[in-house]
């Protein structure tokens, strides 16, 4: 019987002085990224962890007492149409309180077209079921009274009319008159753009200044941070644990960690070939218009023009990758967080 060798791999971290286990495929993380598929719904979509996202939302939504929220029950996250040929729509994360209150929570890696569009039509569903279905004797009675809906997104990019905005990590929006007044309450988006969140261990001080860090720097950290002394984060640490978990959890996370690294390669290298495609097509079109104000708005109209041909080329590139390896289209829009039928076009032009 040929005899099993287990190897301990250990690395040297200059910042603790200390030897750690190194987690091969891992980047040598002690933690999980939390920006993948996997670490996201393990921590904010389980009934196991649901008391992280209570927490979470409790902070973001600055509740306390009697107006915190308790428990949350987790619903089915594909919402159908009203017929077989109406589009669907699937949450990373769809809960509801006790009170009624539904929070759908998307993490958004990357910046897509019409991505409030998005966000709009997903609370669409949100609000249809909750209109009471009629019956023979009751049908006219509904008087349309809804419950709150929360469209949370966690984004890993700032969105373009905020990106000035350095200091507003997290935009509220609400339904508003020409006044300013709020028109109605139950509809409601909060977008947290990540990248935006600068602060170091020592200038947390909310529990929603705790959350960020961690989520932000989860991957990239040895220890739990000093500073977060609530109970919460010391479960949240041991459950993020990569060393802890199962053989099938720790395939399920390497393929997620596999997808959101190549999509990262893909925007790197598109922003480069962008940079260099977009900079000379710029500054062909000033020379034509012959003003320096022509050449610098030539530059800033090819480096867009540049960097969305390079993106899409290089999606192209990553989903043909993926069908070689006999992944379906609905996978493959479901690995790179992207609409179906971009996967769909992309497959019918090649």
């Amino acid at each position: 019987m040929q005899n099993k060798i287990n190897i301990l791999l250990l690395c040297y971290h200059k910042q603790k002085n200390r030897l750690t286990m190194c987690i091969p495929g891992t980047a040598m993380s002690r933690y999980v990224n939390f920006y993948t598929d996997f670490a996201f719904k393990k921590f904010f979509g389980t009934e196991a962890n649901k008391d992280f996202l209570i927490s979470f939302l409790n902070a973001l939504l600055e509740l306390e007492g009697e107006k915190e929220i308790a428990d949350l029950t987790y619903l089915n996250t594909e919402r159908l149409g009203f017929s077989n040929s109406e589009r669907r729509a699937v949450y990373d994360v769809y809960c509801q309180t006790k009170g009624g209150e539904r929070f759908i929570v998307e993490m958004q890696k990357v910046k897509q077209d019409n991505f409030r569009d998005r966000a709009l039509y997903y609370s669409s569903f949100a609000i249809q079921e909750q209109a009471q279905k009629g019956t023979k004797d009751n049908s006219a009675h509904w008087d349309y009274k809804l419950s709150p809906v929360y469209v949370v997104g966690i984004l890993d990019f700032m969105m373009e009319d905020t990106a000035q905005r350095a200091g507003d990590i997290i935009t509220k929006v609400h339904l508003k008159d020409e006044h300013n007044e709020v028109f109605n309450e139950n509809l409601n988006f909060i977008f947290i753009e990540m990248p935006k969140f600068r602060k170091t261990e020592s200038e947390l001080v909310t529990i929603m200044d705790k959350w960020l860090y961690a989520i932000k720097n989860l991957g990239k950290l040895d220890d739990k941070p000093v500073a977060l002394t609530e109970a919460i984060f010391n479960r949240f640490f041991e459950v993020a644990e990569i060393a802890a978990f199962s053989k099938t959890e720790r395939y399920d996370y390497e393929e997620n960690l596999k997808n959101y690294t190549d999509w990262f390669n893909v925007l790197n290298t598109a922003k480069k070939e962008g940079l260099v495609e977009g900079r000379a097509e710029g500054i062909a079109e000033g020379r034509a218009v012959g003003l320096a104000e022509g050449l610098e708005e030539g530059k800033a109209i090819g480096l867009k023009k540049g960097r969305a041909e390079g993106e899409h080329a290089l999606l192209t590139k990553l989903v043909l990758s993926k069908q070689e390896k006999g992944k379906s289209p609905s996978e493959i829009a479901e690995m790179l967080e992207i609409d179906i039928r971009v996967v769909e076009d992309i497959l019918k032009t090649k």
